[in-house]
Order: C-alpha cells, then sequence, then structure tokens
C-alpha cells in the first residue's frame, strides 16, 4: 500500500493506492499496465490479437505520466489532452513498423483523475475509459457502482436488448471492443465527473478480472473493505479469486481509496451537498455534454 496526498486550495485528498497485475493461468506475457502516479490512476490493457499488445499498454501510461504535474491535481481538458496524447503514442508503435510486420498496436484504457476546475472549485475525480477496462466506485452507504462503460460488441447488444449480463459473459465475440487508443488518429474517451469530498475507494481494472467475477462477487470481495484495514487484502482478495475462477487473461487491479478534509471553516456535509448538485457529470468534448448521468 502507498499513501500520497493531494493539495488543493479548498483542501486535501488523502490517498491509499494498491495494486496487483497476473500474466494469467495460460500464458506467460502480460499485456497489462498500471500507472498509479497522482494526480493520474490508470489501467491499460493491450488489445489481444494484436501484435505489440504489451507495448501499446506501456506507450500509453507512459504518456499519461508525462502530461500531468506530479502530486498536483489537474483539469479536465488536459486530461482528454493527455488521452490523445497518449493515443499518438500508441499509434506511432503502428507507424514505426515495417510494412511486412503488419504491425497494429492497441490498448483499451480507464482510470481516474484528480481535477479542479477554477481556483474555487471543489476537487473532483474524473472517471475515463476506452475499451473494456473499466471504473468501479465503492461506497459504505452506497455498495458498489460500475462508472465506466464498455466499448464493446456485447454491451452493445446489450444496450439493444439482445441478450443479457449472462449472455454476455459466454458470448463468442466477447473480447471484440469498439473503441481502443491505436485504433484511428482520433479518439474519443468517456468520461464523467464525480465528487471528491466524500469518502470512497476506486476499483480500475482490466477485463482479466472482471470475466471471472461479476459485479456481484466483486461486491462481495469489496464489502469487508474498512478504513483501519490496509488496501492490499481487498487486492489480494480480487486477484486470489478472479485466479481461483480460472484466470484466463492477464488480470489487473488497481484500487485507490480517497477521503477529503476540507481546508475552510465548511463542514464536510456542506462540502458534499454542494459537490452532490454538481455532479456526476458526463462529459464529451465532442458533444459538450454535461447532462446529469443517470
Amino acid at each position: 500500500m502507498t499513501g500520497y496526498r493531494l493539495v488543493t486550495e479548498l483542501g486535501e485528498l488523502s490517498l491509499q493506492v494498491g495494486s496487483a497485475s497476473h500474466t494469467r493461468m495460460v500464458r506467460a506475457v502480460n499485456e497489462d499496465s498500471l500507472i498509479a502516479a497522482p494526480p493520474v490512476f490508470a489501467v491499460a490493457d493491450g488489445m489481444g490479437g494484436h501484435s505489440f499488445g504489451d507495448r501499446a499498454s506501456a506507450a500509453a501510461v507512459l504518456a499519461l505520466q508525462r502530461e500531468f504535474d506530479p502530486g498536483r491535481a489537474t483539469h479536465p481538458d488536459r486530461v482528454f489532452a493527455a488521452i490523445r496524447r497518449a493515443n499518438e503514442a500508441v499509434r506511432e508503435l503502428t507507424h514505426s513498423a515495417t510494412a511486412e510486420a503488419q504491425v497494429i498496436a492497441g490498448t483499451t484504457l480507464a482510470g481516474v483523475a484528480a481535477v479542479v476546475d477554477g481556483a474555487d472549485a471543489d476537487p473532483r475525480w474524473m472517471v475515463f475509459n476506452l475499451g473494456d477496462s473499466r471504473v468501479y466506485r465503492w461506497t459504505a452507504s452506497d455498495g458498489l457502482q460500475r462508472i465506466s462503460i464498455d466499448h464493446s460488441l456485447v454491451q452493445e447488444l446489450m444496450d439493444a436488448g439482445l441478450i443479457d449480463e449472462d449472455g454476455a459473459r459466454r458470448h463468442p465475440d466477447r473480447n471484440v471492443i469498439t473503441r481502443a487508443l491505436g485504433a484511428a488518429d482520433e479518439v474519443r474517451a468517456e468520461a464523467w465527473l464525480l465528487p471528491a469530498t466524500e469518502p470512497q475507494t476506486f476499483l480500475i481494472c482490466s477485463d482479466g478480472l472482471t470475466k471471472e467475477l461479476d459485479d456481484a462477487r466483486i461486491a462481495e470481495l469489496l464489502e469487508p473493505l474498512q478504513p483501519g484495514e490496509s488496501i492490499d487484502a481487498a487486492v489480494d482478495r480480487l486477484l486470489a479469486a478472479a485466479l481461483a475462477a480460472g484466470g484466463a487473461d492477464n488480470i489487473s487491479v488497481l484500487l485507490v481509496r480517497a477521503e477529503y478534509a476540507p481546508a475552510d471553516p465548511r463542514s464536510p456535509s456542506d462540502v458534499d451537498e454542494q459537490t452532490r448538485e454538481k455532479g456526476p457529470l458526463a462529459l464529451s468534448p465532442e458533444l459538450d455534454d454535461t447532462r446529469p448521468r443517470v
């Protein structure tokens, strides 16, 4: 477990971070990469069937890390810019290969970033994703909530009402994703803003975890997580359960437990109420969609 502090104009975020990544039970190559470098925490999963998947995920997280000031909350626009730079870095792997090699590099990306939109604004968590790596949010009051939306063929079939969750887990095309870094010159990430002023834990993971464990099982494994417990224990529980269930793919788990202490005289409940009124919001720079997410 690693501890961090992020100080903003209006308060301080205290973070406890734990992570693990496993190659899987079948093959030796791990195409997942992690970044835990405040203000950004993310998982990238090199796309199966694509050349240089491990290099693509590594290039993506390195590009993200280079775009932010270490230990400082950033701005939502910088997160979108960092994602575009990560896409360029993955695309460069494809362009640098010889024609004979026929290299196509690609990776998913999912994560959270601590952001502040103005000096007088409370900090928020910006959740972002492309592909089928996921971001969950866990709180003592609401339990587990899946925040990200899979960009995958089975998710589109579910949205159309053609299959259910169980059918998606067994579908022969469940590995087909519809958005990824490196797939095109232009990239469109999904993003949301969440209040940062209440205690919460984010789970960021590759699909190696969610292929083996459904949301109910993940919630069950996170339920024992108490303020006094090391976050590494929850990481170990998730990884062990996924491996015991089969561990057919690379498994990456990143947990970020966050608490907020305001620097001004307002009580935490006052701060929470104000931020609840503002979010969560869905963000898309292309669509300019700031409607509350339901």
